[in-house]
């Protein structure tokens, strides 16, 4: 009976933790420390073989080999990415994106929070046309780390923060799925496009007939998927585009949406499965493997400015600029404090900054001395650090009230 206590409050540990908004945030930290920890052990070998452990799925002539490393960053990052367009048609149909005033902030900050990172990035590369393939690794923001260290300041963080913070990288997300569209593709491969594009044409049709079962439109995503896949255009974008094609609302019966739906559902996956597997996988640096040279190579250097210098610069330099102009105002509760520690929060690229890296350099089999890992995670790391400490600093505690201090007293 006793064994049975134990494992029920157990059980009411790990529930209450996995319903904090800060528990994704600490589990792809673990992750990410477990990789490290793993690859710097004697089970290096083991996890190296492990991530290039071949899984192959056929049938006939036809079938797909890969890697599992690829297998995630192709296969469960498109899930993530399905997870990500379904939130963005979310905002932009009902939530925050979908009143053009509360987006200018944000929409500048994202702005800038991509460009300046970038510029700083190519300016520091100038001259080497294999590093200048990875001009986008400081351009993206991890929504979940940053939400995840937002939650660890509890009270000290207006929930005005969050809102600002949330819209900024939805907004940043949609500048990464482009950027992965038009710059980071292989040759193209006409017949994988054309089927692609009659699955884009079933779904288009679908969606003005009002389906809303879920089935049917996974099943043909996962055709547009294996198309992509072979077409030449990253197949994770196949996730965003489903995405924009499930209803948002029922035409039957209007308080049923299968966009919001699907996001809950796949909300564990996606924060406690997929990115965690994710950052295990790709996060594992055998840091002996490491040369001097190669951490102050300038890939490494310029990953590590654009996350933490420009990140910072462009978000709150773009926001600073159309509050000066009077196009756009603080949020309720907010100050230029405020603000400007949300834009150290955005130098935590980890997650897509990785994801990019791998398209830029890794599945390119380029032999190089530098990685980009490095940069991005001192990068993410020190931005994270110095976030935490500027919004506690500038947070204040709630006020209690003449009948709390009684009751405490």
């Amino acid at each position: 009976m006793k064994l049975a206590d134990e494992v029920q409050q157990l059980n009411e540990v790990v529930a209450d933790f996995l319903k904090r908004e800060s528990s994704a945030g600490i589990i792809l930290m673990a992750a990410t420390a477990l990789a490290l920890v793993v690859a710097n052990s004697p089970l290096s070998p083991w996890y190296n073989q492990l991530i290039d452990l071949p899984v192959v799925i056929k049938a006939g002539d036809w079938g797909i080999e890969k890697p599992l490393l690829l297998w995630i960053n192709d296969g469960l990052m498109a899930v993530f990415f399905f997870h990500v367009g379904l939130e963005l048609k979310r905002e932009v149909c009902e939530g925050e994106l979908s009143n053009p005033k509360e987006m200018v902030l944000p929409a500048a900050g994202a702005i800038g929070g991509m460009a300046v990172p970038a510029l700083i990035y190519v300016a520091v590369n100038w001259g080497d046309s294999t590093a200048m393939s990875g001009w986008a690794i400081p351009a993206a923001t991890d929504i979940a780390f940053a939400l995840g260290i937002l939650a660890l300041l509890g009270s000290r963080a207006p929930t005005s923060l969050k809102v600002f913070l949330v819209t900024l990288a939805i907004i940043d997300d949609i500048g990464a799925i482009a950027i992965i569209a038009l710059f980071y593709t292989s040759n193209i491969t006409e017949t994988a496009l054309i089927i692609a594009a009659i699955c884009l044409a079933i779904l288009a049709v679908m969606n003005r007939r009002g389906v809303i079962d879920i089935p049917s439109y996974i099943l043909v995503g996962l055709v547009l998927w294996v198309a992509l896949l072979k077409s030449g255009v990253h197949a994770t974008l196949a996730g965003v585009v489903l995405a924009a094609f499930i209803p948002m609302r029922s035409a039957r019966d209007p308080s049923y949406s299968p966009v919001t739906r699907l996001e809950h559902e796949l909300n564990s996956a996606v924060s406690f499965a997929i990115l965690p597997l994710f950052a295990f996988a790709n996060a594992g640096i055998d840091f002996s493997a490491i040369r001097p040279e190669g951490i102050l190579h300038p890939v490494t250097f310029g990953i590590f400015l654009g996350l933490f210098v420009g990140k910072q610069i462009g978000v709150f330099s773009f926001c600073y600029l159309v509050i000066k102009l009077k196009l756009a105002k603080l949020p309720a509760g907010l100050t230029l404090k405020h603000v400007y520690g949300c834009a150290l929060l955005c130098g935590v690229g980890f997650t897509m900054s990785l994801f990019i890296g791998a398209l830029a350099f890794e599945e390119s089999g380029l032999n190089r001395i530098f990685d980009e890992r490095v940069g991005i995670l001192a990068g993410s790391l020190i931005s994270a650090v110095a976030g935490y400490v500027v919004l506690y600093v500038v947070g204040r505690p709630p006020v209690k009230s003449a009948g709390d201090q009684v009751r405490e007293s």
